[in-house]
């Protein structure tokens, strides 16, 4: 937010502060100032331009169009200038730029003025036409002041020109107090008060000679919607003229980065920046039947707002209406086209209302229309300042337009709204500061910001916040407005620390995933923290399985795109990887920690962790080393990769002896595996679908995994991480080629090793898979497989491994059908 120094200064006596001062004081009070710039109304503030008498002027004699001059400006010598313009003339007093001056001209680049010849003849200086003084465009020729002026008087003093100090304000949602330069000056006062010994006076305009003069334009005003406009107030001033504002009115807007438009709109703006309240003006002789209607109107109703672009309108948008119910205003956002002043304006409706700052926010955000009344509005202005501003503004219409008041003053105010009060222990505001201020000291702090002390007893207090004052609703924020008043540097730092002893959690979650982070980090991939929102329409094209009904919807009003929490991790991580090939990022590891959202009836949201791997693009980096495709050799990173890293994790992680099951029909992945314990999945990967590619527009093959971290973590508890020693005993191998139907999967073979041979056999490797229907067969296929033996206390003897190995075929031919080549 921009404030002006100068324009707090009109509320607040501030001598003796320099402008870096008033920043400290502002900042220490939890007004954070980002930034303080000195401003000039003109640039460069006409510096080294006074005012000049001119004596002589004579024709130049080696240039027609040029003079000659001799001009006094003050300094006891005159000096010769040459000037081109056909106006200047003897006697004439003038704006003159000395030697050494910077002009900055309306138009094209800054001058610095030298001593020099022109046309053979000596010019110590220039007379100045109004658009080399950057004062406004016309070029014809010099300026000409009245013969009074007293020469040697600078141009800054003649032209009343104002330094001024523009701060930045990085006001927090939090504080509607101070959305306006009264606000700020407030609260500036209260510190002010507290610390320095000011008076604490603030000067606040006076409204006291508003009166309606006749009721000679009386309008119907009716409230439709009463949840989004609790309070709505308005006046008809009637006989205005239109026309350009006063320069104080121009510079206290110029101030504040706000363009001058006409007398009235620079009021309503004025008055929005003076006090919080944003107000709007409509042309009277355009609202039809002379009728004001607040409602919200159908959806898809159509609205030409005063950017000339004809809006779609929502259901929840709130209308200021006429009476044939046509939307003139987006309410507390933007004006609509017709219905605003003119030039030819002669009427006017002035309207001061409090809407509600949900609304207000939604169609801001749903339009694109960041106003300066929408932010004051969202924060949640005052609903008692209305009235207050509209005799403000219509005082100040009065005395810079004319007109007459020509209505009784509106004012539909249906509930309203009280000073909220809070009761507070004084220990409590002291124990939870770390001060200890008296009961005296804390009502002296808090009557300083406008608050009143409805009753105290010894240990409590009763205390009632002003309006102004939305964000202040229980007992610890009455402890934070005295603490941002005392002062955040007084509170001592205490010498002794107390520390607790705390149990951690075992296994500590923040510890794994650590653990599991430096893994995958030192393995090549990149952490990424996608956003926890997603976008509906991807569950309605590409991940159907997941029902309407389980996905948490939200009103996100910043984007309306992203409608959804997550409720799955591939969706994020795919559009990353989108995000790094639009910049040329083709080879991709990447991790994320993260949670998944899904309703699980009842209104219950599930909310589970989980850890995703992504792989795309090539297997290694670009290099000589690398074989050429040519020669046989593939960069492409396989799906064995990510299978890799999956056991690996699950292996740090002390996880063995999980049973694996090839995915059917899981819309996710084009094909994968799940390990699990039983009914409990630990990881899901695979290649992901090319639907699911296809639709997120990513251009490479991708081979992703999801691990259920909480349950991993949960189990992670009862899983003892334990030393093993390597046997001293030798191995031994033993192959089998099993020709078995096409419907027979390697984790149906390997899962009856496992059962059978689970003391001995260590590791099952499918080394070759081979399909030819003349030799086996139709549907049938033939598998390699390579069983691992050890025994960890003894040296396996043949019979041993035959043994096995023969009941092994047994189940085999059993129990799949196999037939075994010998």
């Amino acid at each position: 937010m921009k404030v002006s120094l100068n324009w707090l200064k009109q509320y607040l006596n501030l001598d003796g502060l320099n402008p870096e001062k008033v920043g400290e004081i502002l900042t220490d009070i939890g007004l954070e100032v980002e930034s303080i710039e000195r401003t000039e109304s003109i640039k460069g503030g006409l510096a080294g331009v006074v005012v000049g008498h001119v004596l002589e002027r004579e024709k130049h004699p080696n240039a027609d169009k040029l003079s000659v001059t001799k001009v006094d400006i003050g300094t006891g010598s005159l000096l010769n200038i040459v000037c081109g313009a056909p106006n200047v003339a003897a006697g004439q007093k003038v704006l003159v730029a000395t030697v050494g001056t910077t002009l900055y001209p309306t138009e094209g680049d800054p001058i610095t003025l030298k001593k020099g010849k022109i046309r053979g003849e000596d010019s110590e200086g220039m007379i100045c036409a109004e658009d080399e003084l950057g004062l406004g465009h016309d070029h014809a020729g010099i300026m000409v002041l009245p013969e009074d002026t007293p020469v040697g008087q600078s141009a800054k003093d003649y032209f009343q020109l104002e330094e001024d100090h523009l701060i930045e304000i990085g006001l927090t949602p939090n504080r509607s107090d101070a959305t306006n330069h009264l606000g700020v000056a407030r609260d500036l006062a209260a510190a002010l008060k507290i610390n320095y010994g000011h008076t604490g006076l603030v000067c606040v305009p006076e409204v006291e000679k508003f009166k309606v003069d006749n009721h000679s334009l009386p309008i119907a005003v009716s409230v439709e919607n009463t949840e989004a406009c609790p309070r709505y107030s308005g006046v008809v001033i009637k006989g205005i003229t239109v026309g350009e504002s006063p320069d104080w009115l121009k510079r206290r807007l110029q101030a504040v980065d706000v363009r001058s438009i006409n007398n009235i709109v620079d009021i309503t703006n004025f008055v929005l920046h003076e006090l919080g309240q944003p107000l709007h003006a409509f042309d009277l002789d355009e609202i039809k039947g002379r009728q004001i209607i607040v409602k919200t109107l159908p959806a898809g109703s159509k609205f030409l707002s005063l950017d000339e672009v004809e809006r779609t309108l929502h259901a929840e948008d709130l209308m200021i209406c006429d009476g044939d119910s046509t939307g003139m205003c987006i309410g507390g956002v933007f004006g609509g086209l017709n219905s605003g002043v003119k030039d030819s304006t002669v009427n006017i409706f002035l309207e001061a209302a409090h809407f509600s700052p949900t609304y207000i926010r939604r169609s801001s955000m749903r339009h694109n229309l960041r106003t300066d009344a929408a932010k004051v509005f969202e924060k949640g202005s005052d609903p008692n300042v209305t009235v207050f501003a509209l005799k403000r503004a219509a005082l100040l219409m009065q005395e810079l337009a004319g007109g007459e008041i020509a209505s009784e003053l509106i004012d539909i105010y249906p509930n309203p709204v009280a000073p909220r009060e809070i009761t507070v222990k004084y220990s409590y505001v002291n124990g939870l500061l770390g001060v200890a201020l008296s009961p005296a000291e804390m009502e002296e702090i808090l009557v300083a910001q406008g608050m009143s002390i409805l009753a105290s007893d010894e240990q409590t207090f009763t205390v009632a916040v002003p309006t102004n004052k939305a964000d202040v609703l229980r007992p610890s924020d009455i402890a934070e407005e005295v603490l941002r008043i005392y002062g955040f540097n007084r509170v001592e730092i205490s010498e002794k620390f107390s520390i607790s002893a705390a149990l951690a959690p075992n296994p500590d979650p923040s510890l794994v995933r650590n653990a599991i982070g430096d893994f995958l980090a030192a393995s090549g991939f990149n952490e990424i923290m996608a956003v926890s929102l997603s976008q509906s329409r991807y569950y309605r094209q590409a991940l159907k399985s997941i029902a309407d009904e389980e996905l948490v919807y939200i009103n996100n009003t910043s984007n309306a795109q992203l409608d959804i929490m997550r409720p799955d991790m591939l969706i994020s991580g795919l559009e990353a990887i989108v995000h790094n090939q639009n910049r040329q990022q083709t080879r991709l590891r990447l991790f994320e920690f993260g949670k998944v959202y899904r309703f699980k009836g009842e209104g219950a949201i599930d909310e589970k962790a989980q850890l995703s791997l992504f792989l795309s693009g090539d297997r290694y980096g670009k290099s000589w080393l690398m074989k050429s495709p040519f020669e046989g050799s593939s960069n492409k990173t396989p799906y064995f990769t990510l299978k890799g890293y999956v056991q690996n994790i699950l292996s740090r992680l002390g996880y063995e002896g999980y049973q694996e099951t090839v995915l059917e029909n899981d819309e996710r992945f084009a094909y994968g595996l799940t390990y699990h314990r039983g009914q409990q999945v630990l990881a899901t990967f695979g290649r992901v679908s090319g639907q699911m590619v296809k639709e997120l527009g990513v251009r490479n093959e991708v081979y992703a995994a999801v691990f259920e971290w909480d349950k991993l973590l949960k189990s992670l508890r009862k899983q003892n991480v334990t030393y093993q020693e390597v046997s001293k005993f030798p191995a031994t191998s033993r192959d089998l080629a099993l020709i078995i139907e096409n419907s027979v999967k390697f984790s149906d073979i390997a899962a009856i090793a496992r059962k059978v041979g689970k003391k001995l056999i260590k590791d099952i490797t499918l080394f070759d898979v081979y399909e030819n229907a003349q030799q086996l067969g139709e549907g049938k296929r033939s598998y390699a497989v390579s069983y691992w033996f050890e025994d960890a206390e003894k040296t396996l003897e043949d019979k041993e491994v035959d043994k096995v190995m023969n009941q092994l075929i047994n189940e085999y031919e059993t129990k799949l059908g196999a037939l075994i080549r010998r």
